[in-house]
């Protein structure tokens, strides 16, 4: 299955009638391996490795917020060196690290930060089961 299959199908899917804004699939490189049309065209080397660093050193994009494509997001809870969330107004972003890739959703109403959670962290769970 292609990268862009995996972002096609089970990032940008329908959860009850709705779905993320953009997504993508990006090496933890900066390399971009696939994204939906709408992710951020232009976006910064410094913003992957800031929300890289921010997995090996948890909290280092607290005080910054996390960015990417020049939108900045509030960084709230997440999970020590595995997910990075984010807030902005009505919608939000999750970010999941696998041992390659880094996985983005990025979502606004009406779906909820918890079906972004959902879409992202289990293609990144699957992922990273299969090594990848």
């Amino acid at each position: 299955m292609s990268w862009q299959t995996y972002v096609d199908d089970h990032l940008m899917c329908d959860i009850e009638g709705n779905r993320l804004t953009a997504a993508a699939i990006i090496g933890q490189d900066g390399s971009v391996w696939a994204q939906s049309a709408t992710f951020p065209q232009v976006y910064k080397p410094e913003e992957i490795s800031a929300i890289t660093k921010d997995f090996d050193e948890p909290g280092s994009l607290a005080p910054t917020g996390l960015h990417i494509g020049g939108t900045k997001y509030m960084v709230i809870q997440g999970e020590p060196g595995a997910v990075i969330r984010g807030k902005k107004g009505s919608g939000g972003i999750t970010v999941k690290k696998t041992a390659q890739a880094l996985i983005f959703g990025i979502y606004d109403e009406p779906l909820t930060p918890g079906q972004c959670n959902m879409i992202v962290e289990r293609l990144g769970d699957y992922l990273l089961d299969q090594g990848l």
